[in-house]
């Protein structure tokens, strides 16, 4: 082969090496291209689709209970903080805060940041506390309610050595003994005092109302004597009622109660308008955003009724409701009016 001829074929030889270096570069340049687009785009999917999951378990609920530790509200507050940290991620926190009535946690809730992230457990004194002291909150603007959680029932027991077998009997005896009968309550300026005054004009009867310090102490002083009926939570009478040592006359709420099929409520006696429980809801500050107040509303009454969950609350005598949002500020306004109505009339004082 002739000079010219080799060095025609180095010259071509060389240009069919290069654009073949070019076309593997231009490959690889296209792959590295599409992975990198196609990365991008699995990142930015994951994001969206991730970033709420990421919120929720990154986030911490702190849910405050006005009473101290080992109360129905504070047992409320744990079971249904651990069933939500489970099920929808987020770190959930229960802090007691109590005094004042429950009136310093309430205001603390009140003043937090409405984020959604600071919640406080309620009971009827979130209603009551305003019509018999100065407080820092007003329960139906400085609160976003969520959900009335659940209610615990009360009774109207007699020591079981009493002559009295009916509610009946026991009105009968009060009218013919004015001013002669006790009527015992945990008080005074409670749920349950309340609950007596608002007895005491319905049956028409004059009683003698006793505050003490707590339910056990109430139905310390049933058995021993020294008054004649108490109304209590049934969770406090639940023992001496399975023992005999005390008789159920009545339940206070506007149904019969599931424990005591055979006990008749005061409503059902004639009473209609009677209707005394104690009752448990969550709040958040006013102002939270409503999409966030939703979400919470979904996250605590799927947790009330849970099947982990209400078995044992039902075994502390603790009722599930459920009931969430505008359902449940109407309840909260219904019952301010009405607390306050009795409060006047039976001119109840705070401590």
């Amino acid at each position: 082969m002739s000079a010219f001829g080799r060095k025609t074929e180095f010259i071509f030889g060389t240009t069919a090496n290069a654009r073949h270096a070019m076309t593997r570069r231009r490959h690889c340049d296209m792959i590295n291209r599409l992975w990198n687009t196609f990365a991008a785009a699995a990142l930015i999917a994951v994001t969206l689709i991730g970033a709420d999951a990421w919120a929720q378990t990154s986030r911490t609920i702190r849910i405050v209970v006005p009473f101290p530790p080992g109360g129905s509200a504070d047992i409320l507050a744990r079971l249904l903080g651990e069933h939500i940290s489970k099920a929808q991620g987020p770190t959930v926190i229960v802090e007691n805060r109590p005094g004042g009535g429950a009136s310093i946690a309430y205001e603390a809730v009140a003043r937090a940041v409405p984020d959604g992230n600071t919640l406080v457990i309620n009971a009827n004194s979130i209603v009551i506390n305003p019509h018999l002291r100065k407080v820092n909150y007003d329960p139906l603007t400085s609160y976003e309610p969520i959900c009335y959680l659940l209610s615990s029932p009360q009774v109207i027991v007699v020591n079981s050595d009493a002559p009295y077998r009916t509610l009946a009997e026991f009105i009968t005896d009060a009218r013919a003994k004015p001013g002669q009968l006790t009527f015992a309550t945990v008080g005074p300026a409670t749920t349950q005092h309340i609950g007596v005054e608002q007895f005491k004009r319905v049956a028409n009867i004059n009683v003698i109302y006793v505050p003490y310090p707590g339910g056990a102490p109430a139905m310390t002083a049933l058995l021993g004597g020294h008054v004649n009926a108490v109304l209590a939570n049934y969770s406090e009478v639940q023992e001496q009622l399975q023992a005999g040592k005390v008789r159920a006359l009545a339940s206070t709420s506007q149904t019969r109660i599931a424990p005591l099929p055979d006990v008749p409520s005061v409503a059902e006696l004639g009473y209609k308008n009677y209707n005394v429980e104690v009752w448990f809801g969550v709040l958040a500050p006013a102002k939270t955003p409503k999409d966030t107040v939703a979400q919470l509303a979904n996250w605590f009454s799927a947790a009330i009724n849970a099947p982990e969950v209400t078995p044992r609350l039902l075994k502390l005598g603790l009722y599930p409701v459920g009931t969430c949002l505008d359902d449940f500020a109407a309840h909260i306004r219904s019952k301010y009016d009405e607390y306050g109505r009795i409060i006047r009339e039976a001119n109840i004082k705070g401590e």
